[in-house]
């Protein structure tokens, strides 16, 4: 569904954020792509959503396929249009706006609009809680309603692939653990690809079917998510397990970088 074949981001012309990534997004998978903090995966994201044309960034080579289409110079909306929907890190919001209509905001792309009730009782469906909160002032509630928001606010553009940008990001795990529930059913059901940028590699391993790692904005690693699972690299530097199985203190872990195999 989705490749994107050796591509470069800029920004400014100037700063070379992204130097050679390529990476597949089957249809109706689920890929994660794992890194720390400054590898360059929103900015990945960013390039396929078309979002980097707004914050003075460009792909300067390679390219982006989906389906087929060349689509790295098209802008976010048209990118929109074609079923392409990221979810931005943090649960950004509208905030101004109250739960469903900030629902109704995701709708905006959809040429027909006939069938808006009906998906918002899809998303309502999912999340239970947002049905609650539906006449709340979206600037008002937790930032994990605000994951849910975003995430059913995408789901409402009748996604055919969702970019999911750090689900977990300052949620407590029993949050993280419900969310990614519910992603996961919402793949299966609603037949939708998702391509998902996660630091708990944990987890993202858990729910991928393919996995990438992404490190100074180079892919350094894939393959299966089950086989990154038992790689001693993911081990020691994502998970903090050691051959053994045993935690790495923090002083191990804080200088990982200068002892991976793969730089």
């Amino acid at each position: 569904m989705l490749k994107l074949n050796n591509i470069e981001v800029r920004y400014a012309n100037v700063i070379l954020v992204l130097r050679g990534i390529t990476l597949e997004v089957k249809s109706g998978g689920m890929t994660a792509m794992l890194g720390g903090n400054g590898a360059g995966k929103t900015t990945t994201l960013k390039a396929i959503s078309g979002l980097l044309h707004t914050e003075e960034g460009k792909v300067t080579d390679g390219s982006i396929e989906f389906n087929g289409e060349i689509i790295h110079k098209l802008s976010p909306e048209d990118i929109a249009r074609k079923g392409i929907i990221q979810v931005m890190e943090g649960g950004r919001v509208l905030e101004h706006l109250n739960v469903e209509e900030n629902l109704m905001a995701g709708a905006a792309v959809i040429p027909s609009r006939a069938t808006i009730r009906k998906d918002m009782e899809m998303v309502y469906h999912y999340f239970p809680k947002l049905k609650e909160l539906r006449r709340n002032v979206s600037g008002y509630i937790s930032g994990g309603e605000r994951q849910m928001l975003g995430i059913g606010r995408a789901l409402m553009a009748h996604p055919k692939l969702v970019l999911l940008d750090e689900p977990s990001l300052g949620l407590a795990p029993l949050l993280v653990k419900t969310i990614f529930e519910i992603v996961k059913k919402i793949k299966q059901n609603e037949r939708t690809s998702v391509l998902l940028v996660e630091q708990n590699a944990r987890a993202a391993l858990s729910l991928a079917e393919y996995g990438y790692v992404i490190e100074n904005g180079r892919v350094v690693l894939d393959g299966p998510a089950a086989n990154l699972r038992e790689n001693e690299d993911i081990k020691e530097f994502y998970l903090g397990l050691s051959t053994l199985g045993e935690k790495k203190s923090y002083r191990h872990i804080k200088h990982y970088k200068r002892r991976k195999r793969w730089l």
